[in-house]
């Protein structure tokens, strides 16, 4: 009889910690907890919440108003976020959203939040276009851009005498993607001679693997594969399982979520450029990070974990600076704010609240120790390394 009353009296404090109050400082949380991105959700959630226990010093609280997380799982499909955001602005009182995983659902959310006049903080959706040419002036980015990665890629691995191909996946996330690439390319020297699109569920990459061997076989000098891709299907295990060496070519990518990584051990010595990777930024932000992440999972923080903490960092930051969660204030404290996060100072750039950040140019290490591969630092690619271009029509 004890156990049931215990368990009841835990279920309503339950309730209780979860019922919003009028007064709290409400922050939705839009992202696809099911569906093909959902491993990346997850670790959006958790960076979240250390970054807001982080940023208000474990209180869970800023400017004497309680910070209440609202959930809501779009699926990663567009017309479900749409209605969970909308749901979250009109009906939960949301001050602040963050989120989505999918682009594409985050593309479709961006409208509403300029119909709410409410902000949206886009993490991790990397879409060029959500800072680009579908921007309004509520949305800022926390996540890496598609350009921020190829800039960084294509900085990495583009020298002259170098040919590249590229394979992305057939949506915005992969043609943005590309793009950007192509874009940063010209400039190293490098030459690009094949690009490769393929839909998101694909599983069998031979036919498309063969496509590009085609394109690079023949060329003299260095050789290199590209590939951006986002969830399942693992392409860099199978183009290596197709021997891309008998033609002296090599596989490239960018970071990626420490599973994933796993497919990477198979590559020593593969070069890119990441988003984030626990053991190279040296910051007292990461530091606590690292340890609670570690304490808490008995794992590191992984690459969405430390998105996830970076738009927490900026929603408080935001507040606090504004003194205000009213938009409009917001608004003018977070154009060309500086905010402390996992990987260092980042600062949302005026024109189109992209976060500018640090990247980091990475090689492949096994470690017989570790299930992934370890992202050995080659060097951090700064801020002013990279010439992030501005697509809005501000």
């Amino acid at each position: 009889m004890r156990r049931i009353s215990i368990l009841a009296a835990t279920a309503i404090a339950a309730l209780v910690t979860t019922a919003a109050r009028a007064d709290d400082l409400k922050i939705a949380l839009i992202y696809g907890k099911t569906g093909p991105l959902e491993a990346y959700a997850k670790q959006t959630e958790i960076g979240l919440r250390m970054g807001l226990e982080y940023a208000t010093k474990g209180s869970m609280t800023l400017d004497g108003r309680k910070i209440v997380v609202i959930t809501k799982d779009d699926q990663g499909k567009p017309d479900l976020s749409k209605a969970a955001l909308a749901e979250a602005y009109q009906d939960d009182g949301a001050d602040i959203a963050i989120g989505t995983t999918s682009s594409a659902a985050a593309l479709a959310d961006l409208p509403v939040a300029e119909e709410n006049k409410k902000i949206l903080i886009v993490e991790p959706a990397v879409a060029d276009q959500i800072t680009g040419e579908k921007w309004n002036r509520y949305i800022f980015r926390t996540g890496r851009n598609s350009s921020q990665d190829a800039i960084a890629n294509a900085v990495a691995i583009g020298k002259p005498g170098v040919t590249i191909a590229t394979l992305g996946q057939d949506y915005a996330f992969g043609r943005d993607g590309v793009a950007a690439f192509k874009d940063a390319l010209a400039k190293t020297g490098a030459t690009l001679a094949a690009e490769e699109y393929v839909p998101t569920t694909t599983t069998d990459f031979t036919a498309v693997g063969q496509r590009l061997f085609d394109a690079l076989k023949d060329k003299p000098g260095r050789k290199i594969i590209w590939v951006i891709w986002a969830g399942g299907g693992d392409p860099l295990t199978k183009l290596q399982d197709m021997d891309p060496k008998r033609y002296g070519i090599e596989l490239s990518t960018g970071g990626n979520i420490l599973p994933a990584l796993a497919a990477y051990k198979r590559l020593p010595g593969m070069e890119g450029a990441t988003y984030y990777y626990y053991d190279i930024p040296k910051n007292p932000v990461n530091d606590w990070f690292v340890a609670e992440h570690q304490k808490r999972f008995n794992a590191p923080p992984d690459f969405f974990t430390a998105g996830g903490f970076s738009a927490a960092m900026a929603a408080v930051t935001a507040v606090t600076k504004a003194k205000s969660t009213d938009t409009e204030k917001l608004i003018a404290a977070m154009e060309g704010m500086e905010f402390d996060t996992p990987k260092g100072k980042m600062v949302f750039r005026k024109e189109d609240h992209q976060a500018l950040q640090s990247m980091y140019h990475f090689k492949v290490k096994v470690d017989p120790n570790l299930a992934w591969a370890v992202n050995e630092p080659v060097r951090e690619i700064k801020i002013e390394d990279m010439n992030i271009p501005i697509k809005n029509k501000r």
